[in-house]
């Protein structure tokens, strides 16, 4: 069983929250060098859910 785009999924939601929690505490704490980290963990993750949804688009 092919399982498609959800690994791609998954693995872009998990980036999005890591790197939600990660913005939070640089937010929280004034630390921009971990906000800035968190941002571009949320980016990474929209990414991957993109191509996740372009594979199961593709079946």
């Amino acid at each position: 069983m092919e399982n498609h785009g959800l690994s791609d999924k998954v693995k872009g939601a998990v980036n999005k929250t890591k790197g939600e929690a990660k913005d939070q505490y640089g937010n929280a704490t004034g630390d921009a060098e971990k906000q800035a980290e968190g941002k571009m963990d949320k980016i990474k993750g929209d990414v991957q859910e993109k191509i996740g949804k372009m594979k199961d688009d593709r079946h």
